[in-house]
């Protein structure tokens, strides 16, 4: 293990214990509701989105510790997704990292809730930044309007819904990349752009991570849409072939496999680019770009 994974390694425990902080208990009343945003958000995944935002913290001279807040709240908001990505009106997923998927275990009207109150909770957590960790008002209010951009309309609910308005309809590429861009990259994006804003960024390191964040989510969904074609099922935690099965819009559908993986690894070295002045300090934001050529799930 490198140090750089290492240091990823330690922040994921970051992440996971300001998560159980921010996250009502689960004994609070209605207890089924705070057991279902906890079953979805607590103790799976590769936290991502999260050590992505603590990641350009440190890339711009920021304290990664001070951006943990920001990172559960970019965690909330991606389980909501993922909770209400998996309904039988959205993709009908079972399963979730390995698991039963919240509706499966809590039914659907629960996990609606459940998604609702997790966003919302994500950005009481956002407000909670200057009193918890110190953030200036006017940054807390510039990351909110961050994550709001990316979460919403204009964002990853965006791309969601041209996703489902294009289920079965020929692919092509003008609405395959606005989907990847917006479902899979808007959230990647704001959690970048919020934790180089959190560090302090000037404006062309906010404008670098930016384009690194645009690459970067272009790649990861690219290698999403493979994996869903030959991955695992048991790495995966869930089934494969169902993008396929439903008739989604993919880069392996429009492309086919090999020149997918062109893509997406074209796609990575842009990220790089992106990054080619930054100093040593934004070591882990290139061995993510690197990870997800490798990642199998």
């Amino acid at each position: 293990m490198t140090i750089l994974s290492r240091e990823w390694s330690s922040w994921i425990q970051d992440v996971e214990a300001s998560l159980d902080k921010a996250l009502p208990p689960a004994d609070t009343f209605p207890q089924v509701l705070h057991e279902a945003m906890r079953y979805s958000t607590l103790g799976g995944g590769k936290r991502l989105r999260a050590v992505l935002a603590m990641g350009a913290c440190a890339a711009v001279g920021g304290d990664p510790a001070q951006a943990a807040g920001l990172a559960a709240a970019v965690e909330m908001s991606h389980a909501y997704s993922l909770i209400h990505d998996d309904l039988p009106c959205m993709d009908d997923d079972d399963f979730r990292r390995g698991k039963p998927a919240n509706h499966i275990v809590y039914g659907e009207a629960m996990a609606v809730l459940a998604g609702d109150a997790l966003l919302t909770e994500a950005f009481a957590e956002l407000a909670r930044l200057p009193e918890k960790y110190g953030v200036s008002p006017e940054t807390a209010v510039r990351i909110v309007g961050e994550l709001a951009l990316g979460a919403g309309s204009r964002g990853m609910v965006g791309g969601q819904a041209v996703d489902l308005l294009s289920t079965e309809q020929t692919p092509d590429e003008e609405t395959l990349r606005y989907i990847h861009t917006h479902k899979t990259g808007a959230l990647f994006k704001a959690a970048l752009r919020s934790g180089a804003l959190l560090g302090g960024a000037s404006e062309e390191e906010l404008a670098a991570i930016t384009r690194y964040g645009e690459w970067f989510g272009l790649a990861f969904q690219i290698t999403d849409d493979i994996l869903d074609e030959v991955g695992d099922a048991q790495s995966l935690g869930k089934p494969v072939g169902s993008d396929r099965s439903l008739g989604k819009q993919t880069y392996p559908r429009l492309y086919g496999l090999e020149r997918s993986r062109a893509l997406a690894a074209e796609c990575v070295e842009h990220c790089l680019e992106a990054l080619k002045d930054f100093p040593e300090r934004a070591g882990l934001l290139r061995e993510l770009a690197s990870f997800i050529l490798q990642r199998t799930h």
